[in-house]
């Protein structure tokens, strides 16, 4: 039993999609309405670059999803593979915004243009240099969360993604972030310092929030039957208005992705299917269960290989 899964920020790459771009139409044309949404030019940003541009967060977020959305359209129209068949969707943070588009509750510019919207939000919730994010490795999210109770008069820090065995991101203001630096090196406890402009996935990213309620309560879900598992309480959803008010939370809570893999293997999922750039989720698959199957499909010979 198989389920989907869609790629955050950071597996963005200049020239990401473009074999695709180049050999189907349908990747053009999913291209030229990006650009005729966004009324700017999202593609050429894509295929050219410059790096600096497209690390943006306000063109990363709708540019992955954009690369992932055309990938997974490729594997349903040109080679009649039904990844609807998947027993869950997800996606990590922008990815879930991609695995709600593919899975049918939401429309391809809708999904763009809401993603242009949240990663202006997030970028200019906080101002730049006050807020950021550590990664905290080989540790525990029970170890974390003692720190964090033990210092919460000392220093404001959120856990913002539990990716997977041993890989916790945190989010704060710099200055509390130090401080806990301080602490975690104390405790023998390795930390790296994330080249990130704000602290995602925090209660820093109120302003956003109050933003993306506006945009996502005007945006219109339609009903699918695909079952979506969701970052903020890594278990099923289908409910499109449970869905938007988990939208909603999402930018100011944990991204419970080590919980959300295990969730959806232990309802049977046995093979992940990762579409879009880069390897990040299935890497973090692998940490969590070394057991099960996974196709990272990013290419034309990655379809071609795929067996479900």
């Amino acid at each position: 039993m198989f389920s989907v899964i869609f790629p955050g920020q950071g597996s963005q790459i200049v020239g990401m999609g473009k074999e695709f771009f180049d050999k189907f139409d349908l990747v053009k044309k999913f291209f030229k309405e990006a650009d005729d949404v966004l009324s700017l030019p999202l593609s050429k940003i894509i295929l050219e670059g410059p790096k600096e541009e497209l690390d943006l967060t306000i063109n990363t977020q709708p540019a992955i999803f954009l690369i992932s959305y055309s990938i997974f359209n490729v594997i349903k129209e040109e080679y009649n593979i039904d990844l609807h068949k998947a027993k869950y969707f997800a996606g990590h943070s922008l990815g879930e915004y991609s695995a709600l588009s593919c899975a049918g509750y939401l429309n391809f510019s809708d999904t763009i243009r809401l993603l242009r919207a949240r990663g202006n939000a997030m970028q200019n919730a906080v101002p730049k240099g006050e807020g950021g994010m550590v990664a905290v490795l080989g540790s525990t999210v029970d170890i974390i969360e003692k720190i964090l109770e033990e210092n919460k008069k000392n220093f404001k820090v959120q856990i913002a993604n539990d990716n997977s065995e041993g890989q916790i991101v945190l989010s704060g203001k710099i200055i509390d972030l130090e401080k806990l630096v301080k602490i975690l090196k104390l405790n023998k406890i390795k930390n790296v310092k994330l080249p990130v402009s704000a602290p995602f996935h925090s209660k820093l990213m109120s302003a956003a929030t109050k933003v993306m309620k506006d945009e996502i309560e005007k945006t219109n879900f339609q009903d699918a039957k695909s079952i979506l598992i969701s970052n903020v309480t890594a278990k099923e959803i289908t409910n499109k208005e449970d869905l938007k008010k988990l939208l909603i939370e999402q930018i100011e809570s944990r991204v419970r992705w080590r919980e959300s893999v295990l969730n959806m293997i232990n309802k049977g999922t046995n093979q992940f299917i990762e579409i879009g750039p880069g390897k990040v989720l299935s890497g973090l698959v692998k940490r969590i269960d070394k057991n099960v199957n996974i196709n990272t499909i990013n290419t034309i010979i990655d379809i071609k290989e795929l067996n479900i």
